[in-house]
């Protein structure tokens, strides 16, 4: 049997809408602006960029967490990073890379949380 690693993916809407286009198999491709790949390690690491950063950033204001394993001799290719405080690690794949990353996914990706901002304009639809 094949060992697996949890990874963690914070996206958007758009993002989450490709990912269900390929079965929940697969993340797409970086746009050419977005040369890294970004896996973090921790599921409350990927919230709190799906909260502070998607849910208030994307026009529809929605950010989520999926979730998905890797197979971890795939995995092992690539330098775990600390990006801020010890709880901020992440994988750094080169977009050149994703397809076989991908590849490498063991099942599907699943959505475990999801985050909203809400709008005055949905504020005020609401009152």
């Amino acid at each position: 049997m094949t060992e697996a690693t949890t990874l963690y993916r914070p996206v958007g809407s758009a993002e989450l809408r490709l990912i269900e286009a390929t079965g929940w198999r697969a993340f797409p491709p970086r746009l050419p602006e977005q040369p890294i790949f970004y896996p973090v390690t921790n599921e409350g690491y990927a919230a709190q960029i799906a909260r502070d950063w998607n849910a208030v950033h994307n026009d529809d204001h929605r950010g989520y967490v999926t979730r998905f394993d890797v197979r971890t001799d795939v995995l092992s290719a690539y330098e775990k990073k600390i990006v801020g405080g010890r709880e901020h690690e992440e994988y750094w794949v080169p977009a050149e890379e994703l397809d076989a990353f991908n590849a490498a996914i063991v099942g599907k990706i699943e959505v475990t949380q999801t985050f909203g901002l809400v709008t005055e304009e949905e504020n005020n639809n609401n009152a």
